[in-house]
């Protein structure tokens, strides 16, 4: 039994490729799942709580707790922060509301250009720390956010790619069994009498 050359390669290289691709869904899987615990285990580090339910009752602009913050940051209150959506929240519906409260809408860069000019100001020059250190929260739960993220989408591009990889190598798997059937046997008639042609 002789196998089709062309069907034959291609059946090789489909099982190769479908063998790659599991490879590479593997490792993405692996590194989002190292991401996720990673950030995971980082925030859980910081011991970062949201404010409890009782805070969220009467919220009043000016307060720890204002009106803006109900729709985004009071679905987590009384939970430790340990997902980059509650990173996400924390950050630009608690912290960064609190931030333009403090510096009027300035940023830190502003304030402390505003503080050099003034060294006598010490309220300003505490404002500024304040605010720095606030940004530097900020900034920190933000890139925690971002890799929570990517974690994310590396477990959908895992998905997609065993997906991807199943099917190139069960199509190269058949393709390389279908190589190794020859064609039927043609019998033909030349002047009545029956010539058997066996296919190459």
């Amino acid at each position: 039994m002789r196998r089709n050359p062309i069907t034959k390669l291609a059946g090789a290289a489909g099982i190769a490729f479908g063998v790659i691709l599991l490879a590479v869904a593997g490792l993405t899987l692996w590194g989002s799942a190292y991401i996720h615990n990673d950030v995971t285990s980082q925030l859980a580090a910081q011991k970062v709580y949201f404010p409890s339910a009782a805070a969220f009752a009467h919220p009043k602009a000016g307060t720890e707790i204002t009106p803006s913050m109900i729709p985004s940051v009071s679905q987590y209150a009384g939970q430790q922060l340990l997902t980059g959506q509650q990173a996400e929240a924390y950050a630009d519906n608690f912290i960064a509301v609190h931030l333009r409260e403090i510096g009027a809408g300035k940023t830190y860069s502003q304030l402390s250009a505003e503080s050099m000019t003034h060294p006598a100001n010490t309220a300003l020059a505490a404002q500024v720390q304040t605010v720095f250190r606030g940004d530097t929260l900020r900034s920190m739960l933000l890139n925690a956010f971002g890799w929570w993220k990517v974690s994310q989408i590396a477990y959908i591009g895992s998905l997609v790619l065993f997906g991807l990889g199943a099917v190139t190598l069960t199509a190269g798997s058949l393709a390389f069994a279908v190589s190794g059937f020859d064609r039927r046997d043609a019998t033909v008639s030349v002047d009545g009498s029956h010539e058997t042609i066996k296919a190459a």
